[in-house]
């Protein structure tokens, strides 16, 4: 296996800041992985576990060893007349998985169609769309700790799954490398129309019976219509988590901005649109230097070819304190910010 020296990460992450890595090394297999481990030179460096690059923001150089995880496959390895189980190696891109589910009508992730990145970043951001998440349709995943080499599986529970976050993102973090993904599907698929812009879009086509495939395809639709695509502009999807409130604070906010777009949660919270907020500060399609949001979707920060990372942080925090001012809501990032 090769470490590279001063390697470029420009191509290796979709917001595309021209940083280098101090070494980088791809692996294909546990047993790289496993090589690594056992180099005591490598493993006193500062680590980053690097999947599809589409959830991260890059600030400088990384001044220690980043590992690419490429690990492939995807098979079917358990099922019953009701549902199938589905493995995927950690570098599988994502949308892949999707396209061989739906084309089997195994159910569960086809709204999840075109989410950019890797099957092993997955689980880290317990990532979503239109009504589904990962955490709905995961059995297991396995890997392994880098400190020591060690293997082990987690069940669905193990994983702390919650809206956009995971054991892997906080306790975990750089410090197990997810290897492989194991998913229940549903044979006999329900279509999930929960989330409304859906299920108009499918009415507004008169499908009756729609498919998995119907709406896999849908969702592609959508997002193609006002997501912009990182090969044409740099930038990591929704930069901003869509904020939960207690419902009385949704409430005030309702009394004064009667349009604001919100989504139930339970009885006592209300998820609030982060694109909603920043477009009503006025943040939609502006540009400040090489940094901007998207014209189409406020909650895109883009980089118009140019930028540096701090360039885009300073943007984004520009962001967070005028809807914290107009709102009282300070937004999270959902973009792993590397400094």
């Amino acid at each position: 296996m090769l470490i590279h020296q001063d390697y470029s990460l420009k191509r290796l992450h979709t917001f595309g800041i021209d940083v280098k890595a101090k070494l980088f090394a791809e692996i294909f297999s546990d047993e790289d992985l496993f090589e690594i481990i056992s180099d005591k030179k490598l493993m006193a460096e500062p680590k980053f576990i690097l999947g599809g690059g589409s959830n991260i923001l890059f600030t400088k150089n990384f001044d220690g060893l980043v590992i690419k995880v490429s690990l492939p496959g995807i098979k079917k390895v358990g099922e019953n007349e009701k549902s199938v189980l589905i493995e995927a190696g950690a570098g599988v891109v994502w949308d892949k998985l999707v396209t061989f589910c739906v084309s089997n009508n195994f159910g569960g992730i086809e709204n999840l169609t075109l989410i950019p990145g890797s099957v092993g970043a997955a689980p880290i951001q317990n990532i979503g769309a239109y009504g589904q998440e990962l955490s709905d349709t995961i059995e297991s995943l396995k890997g392994i700790f880098i400190e020591d080499g060690t293997v082990k599986s987690f069940s669905k529970s193990d994983c702390n799954f919650s809206y956009r976050n995971s054991i892997f993102k906080k306790e975990l973090k750089n410090k197990f490398i997810i290897t492989s993904l194991r998913l229940k599907l549903n044979k006999n698929p329900i279509v999930n129309l929960t989330y409304k812009k859906v299920e108009d879009e499918i009415q507004n086509l008169k499908i009756s019976n729609p498919t998995i495939t119907d709406l896999s395809k849908l969702v592609a639709k959508i997002r193609k219509s006002k997501l912009p695509h990182p090969d044409e502009i740099g930038n990591a999807g929704s930069f901003f988590k869509n904020p939960v409130v207690h419902y009385q604070k949704y409430l005030e906010l309702v009394e004064s901005h009667p349009g604001i777009i919100s989504y139930d949660v339970d009885k006592n919270f209300k998820k609030i649109a982060a694109g909603w907020l920043i477009e009503n500060c006025g943040w939609k399609g502006r540009r400040v230097g090489n940094v901007g949001t998207h014209q189409k979707h406020a909650l895109i920060i883009v980089n118009f070819g140019d930028a540096t990372g701090d360039e885009v942080l300073d943007f984004s925090i520009r962001i967070i304190q005028a809807v914290e001012l107009k709102f009282g809501i300070r937004l999270e990032n959902e973009v792993n910010i590397i400094n």
